[in-house]
């Protein structure tokens, strides 16, 4: 058997993934950058969504499930009356209501 590609590298490493970026290719940059042999992540990002994306290497990636257990909060922007083909902001608008919701709806 041949060698495995890539260095025994373990650990985390915490990245503020930027917008248009995937996950999937945040660990893939992660991995190259380090010569990693073993990489994942604790998490999926929508290319839209910016923030802590968690990257495990080597022996750090058996943890990954305690960290997806932990606590998460989300900050996100909403737009009321229009509805959007794509079901997310880089859709165009298909439907447009003057209706809002009340607060109590909301909650």
């Amino acid at each position: 058997m041949g060698r495995r590609k890539g260095r025994p590298v373990h650990g985390w490493l915490v990245v503020d993934k930027s917008q248009g970026l995937t996950s999937t290719d945040a660990v893939g940059r992660a991995k190259r950058l380090y010569d990693a042999r073993k990489a994942g992540h604790a998490g999926t990002l929508d290319p839209l969504a910016t923030g802590v994306l968690p990257i495990a290497f080597g022996e750090a990636t058996k943890t990954v499930a305690y960290v997806m257990g932990g606590a998460k909060s989300y900050v996100f922007t909403v737009t009321w009356g229009a509805d959007m083909d794509t079901d997310d902001a880089e859709g165009q608008v298909s439907v447009e209501s003057d209706m809002r919701p009340s607060r109590e709806q909301i909650e």
